[in-house]
């Protein structure tokens, strides 16, 4: 083979090589606009969701009682000691803590969960399909224990895959906030507060 041949072949086989790596490129490029579309798409579900009224601990504002969005989604604060719920009387069956992240009434006590993508404490070792279950089936992890009040599971399951996904995409893009958020507390259990 002369000389010639052999530079015109090596350089078509470069090309070739430079033509994949573009190409490669050209699709992670589109994967990672993907992703970012994703979440952004998340963000608007999780928004319209009201996920922050009871997911992100509430303090006072300057225009009065607002979400604390340096805690954002981290549920329940692990430091925060609630005394007993009110025992339910008459019509009024459901009380709130001034967090909103404690909820009470006959389903006992139940405190929000940290959906941040700490590992130990919120969502960080969990995968998309373990969120979709949890939604789907109401129980924690999509097999554990119940969902339970506030958490509108039952409204949220309607969903599609795509928009589940895209919510826990979201979850997973925003600030781990290590906050371990107390079990619930059976109503068997619960300790009756004054009416």
């Amino acid at each position: 083979m002369d000389r010639g041949r052999m530079m015109t072949m090596a350089l078509v086989a470069a090309l070739g090589v430079v033509a994949m790596v573009g190409a490669a490129g050209a699709v992670t490029a589109k994967a990672a606009s993907g992703k970012a579309a994703q979440i952004a798409r998340g963000k608007v579900l999780v928004s319209l969701g009201s996920c922050n009224d009871c997911h992100t601990p509430w303090h006072m504002g300057p225009k009065g009682p607002e979400p604390d969005m340096t805690r954002m989604l981290s549920g329940h604060p692990q430091d925060l000691q609630v005394p007993p719920a009110p025992a339910p009387q008459g019509p009024w069956i459901t009380s709130a803590h001034a967090s909103m992240t404690a909820w009470a009434g006959p389903w006992g006590t139940s405190f929000t969960a940290n959906l941040t993508p700490d590992k130990e404490t919120g969502l960080g070792n969990w995968t998309a399909e373990t969120f979709i279950a949890t939604i789907r089936n109401g129980k924690h992890e999509g097999q554990g224990r119940d969902l339970l009040p506030p958490m509108p599971w039952t409204q949220i399951r309607n969903a599609t895959d795509d928009d589940l996904r895209a919510i826990f995409a979201f979850l997973q893009s925003i600030p781990a906030i290590h906050n371990k958020v107390p079990q619930p507390i059976d109503p068997a259990q619960q300790p009756t507060g004054s009416n």
